[in-house]
């Protein structure tokens, strides 16, 4: 009898144990799925927040004043000295503190570690003028200074420079092609501009996982400043030909090629449209600007961007449009003018001497904005 008594005390202690053992662990595995849901939104937010950036127009906007930027600074080892302006006795600095906001959403602030970790093992390439220069060199300052100088390093091949995260495996190529398709020197060492020939530039592009290209300025310079002697479009020479109809002709060749060499399921393609200049008066537009503009009274938009966005409309290849001409037309203050070199404390008092660049820009700067909005585009 005592021992039935103590088999039954027995039994209930350990359906007790066993009831209060599951009660903890139905606790611990509520909590386990709470967690678990909790990342689900994040991860839901995350990619909510890039969906709905992708319908962002970021076009339309304004540039605000934020102490937190620049996101670099002008020691920066890869940049070329005529856009380091701080370096050069610009004397103001807040062209570097103008962040874009578009109307109706944030576009992130730049984040190296986490750019470089989805560009684990790829090519980015940049092709085009010395604007897109420009833009790598703002690329690879954004990137660099999370990576140990042992392992970066820069080569060069033909008319291409590249940056190599060698952690990462990843590289950022800038390749010299200014009008995309080829310059090449005749006889008499006239400059013939092909309008039909670009395998030359295009060789250094394939294998690319991401190209961005540029090409407008040099289509556009005046006679005088005239960047060929001669076109050359079949067996037919050209003297004169409108400038537009000769970009059209070589963004149509241009385009061919995407459309015939370049797989979108291996290749994401951008084209950036064409950097403003503010050249007007001589180059000294943009002398002395410290802010930029707040609006346009009378908004223009370039012919040059009107003959890019139909050769990209007839393409069948999904280029993505990255518009930057009048967010970028407002930042006038920007650009290097006289201080593309350096300025000594004597030479201030006689800049009327110096030329005036405002078509290039200031590192850290506006292309900067241009890359963050390219790392958005790019998910």
């Amino acid at each position: 009898m005592a021992k039935n008594s103590f088999l039954l005390h027995f039994l209930l202690f350990f359906v007790l144990i066993l009831s209060l053992f599951y009660g903890i662990l139905s606790q611990y595995e509520l909590e386990e799925l709470t967690w678990l849901d909790d990342k689900d939104d994040e991860i839901s937010m995350f990619h909510s927040q890039h969906s709905s950036m992708r319908k962002c127009d970021f076009t339309s906007g304004k540039w605000v004043f934020d102490q937190s930027y620049p996101l670099y600074d002008s020691s920066c080892p890869y940049l070329s000295t005529a856009v380091t302006c701080t370096k050069n006795g610009r004397p103001d600095s807040d062209y570097e503190k103008w962040r874009w906001k578009p109307h109706g959403c944030e576009i992130p602030r730049f984040n190296a570690l986490e750019f470089l970790g989805r560009m684990r093992k790829k090519r980015i390439m940049l092709v085009g003028d010395s604007i897109m220069r420009n833009q790598w060199e703002s690329l690879v300052c954004l990137i660099q200074s999370v990576i140990p100088m042992a392992r970066k390093t820069v080569t060069y091949v033909g008319p291409t420079m590249a940056f190599h995260a060698m952690d990462f495996e990843t590289t950022i190529e800038f390749c010299w092609a200014p009008f995309l398709v080829e310059l090449k020197k005749g006889p008499e060492n006239k400059r013939i501009l092909h309008l039909d020939m670009i395998e030359e530039n295009a060789k250094y592009w394939r294998g690319a996982d991401v190209l961005v290209f540029d090409s407008a300025h040099w289509w556009t310079h005046s006679d005088k400043y005239s960047s060929w002697d001669l076109i050359m479009e079949g067996n037919s020479f050209y003297r004169n030909m409108n400038p537009m109809v000769a970009y059209e002709k070589g963004l149509m060749t241009w385009a061919k090629w995407v459309d015939l060499n370049l797989d979108p399921r291996k290749t994401r393609v951008f084209f950036r449209s064409m950097s403003p200049r503010h050249n007007r008066e001589n180059g000294w537009k943009c002398f002395n600007q410290r802010e930029p503009l707040e609006f346009f009274s009378h908004p223009h938009v370039p012919e040059p961007l009107l003959v890019l966005k139909e050769v990209l409309r007839r393409m069948s290849f999904p280029v993505s449009f990255q518009d930057i001409t009048t967010m970028t037309a407002l930042r006038r203050d920007g650009h290097p003018s006289v201080y593309s070199k350096f300025v000594s404390q004597t030479g201030k008092q006689h800049l009327g001497d110096y030329k005036s660049d405002c078509s290039h820009w200031c590192l850290p700067g506006v292309p900067d904005t241009w890359n963050e909005m390219l790392n958005v585009m790019l998910y």
